[in-house]
């Protein structure tokens, strides 16, 4: 395509499944600059960067993965064999048991017997149906996203690995020539959060209304002090681009060192 004439930008953006918005801005910016190697540099920098980020992550979750599925079949193992034979021993003592006990025979008898246990997973393969057609509407989407920011110890990762890619693909953007407002419009993708996206959405429209960047961040309490402090000292200095850089590599450091204190 570029033999005929199209740009590199346009020859990519005609595979979307492989270059993302990403690539291609980054890279009709450097063709529209004349920088266009050093343009790819970053982007491979990025990528590279993204990509360590995600495998330190995935690294760190295998462990407690193996511990969990091996648990459940150790857990599986002791209702279908176990159970049974004290559930007998019970039987013939004639005593009330308490609720936690009773609850474990009936968990029992329910994996024993083929035809409760199917009725039991058609049952929940029927509810993550209705909850997966749930969270891709629009108000479940969003409803399912802010409920991610907010669950205990998980929501807090969740929240460092968007804001890490926020700052991180926003900086990348912005250094290789992107302007602002497009480079916002393929960050609010980038974090896969519908609530951090509308704050983002906020914040470059403020920016095309002649106002400051940081304070639409600040205003919604999704981003950390921490965010939109190192924002606003470079709208003010004229670094956003290294700002947004130093913040990415903060919270990434703390990804990595949460997910490790975690496993």
């Amino acid at each position: 395509q570029v033999n005929e004439g199209a740009s590199l930008a346009d020859a990519l953006g005609t595979h979307p499944r492989i270059f993302s918005n990403i690539y291609v801005n980054m890279v009709r910016a450097g063709e529209s600059s004349g920088a266009l190697d050093v343009v790819l540099e970053r982007l491979a920098d990025f990528t590279e960067g993204q990509a360590e980020l995600k495998s330190k992550i995935v690294g760190a979750l295998i462990y407690p993965v193996v511990m969990v599925i091996a648990g459940s079949l150790v857990m599986l193992g002791l209702f279908i064999f176990v159970v049974p034979r004290i559930t007998k021993i019970f039987a013939s003592a004639d005593a009330q048991l308490p609720l936690l006990t009773r609850t474990l025979i009936g968990v029992s008898e329910v994996l024993r017997n083929p035809y409760l246990l199917s009725l039991s997973l058609a049952l929940i393969f029927g509810a993550i149906l209705v909850f997966r057609a749930w969270v891709r509407s629009d108000k479940g989407r969003r409803r399912f996203d802010a409920f991610k920011l907010r669950v205990p110890v998980f929501g807090r990762i969740h929240r460092m690995v968007a804001i890490a890619r926020f700052a991180r693909t926003l900086g990348t953007l912005l250094a290789s020539g992107v302007p602002l407002l497009m480079a916002c419009k393929i960050v609010r993708n980038v974090v896969s959060n519908e609530v951090l996206a509308e704050t983002i959405d906020a914040a470059a429209l403020a920016v095309s209304e002649g106002q400051s960047f940081a304070a639409p961040l600040k205003r919604s309490g999704e981003f950390p002090p921490l965010v939109h402090h190192m924002i606003s000292v470079g709208e003010q200095s004229g670094k956003l681009e290294g700002m947004l850089e130093n913040v990415a590599n903060a919270y990434e450091q703390q990804v990595e060192v949460t997910v490790g204190g975690m496993t």
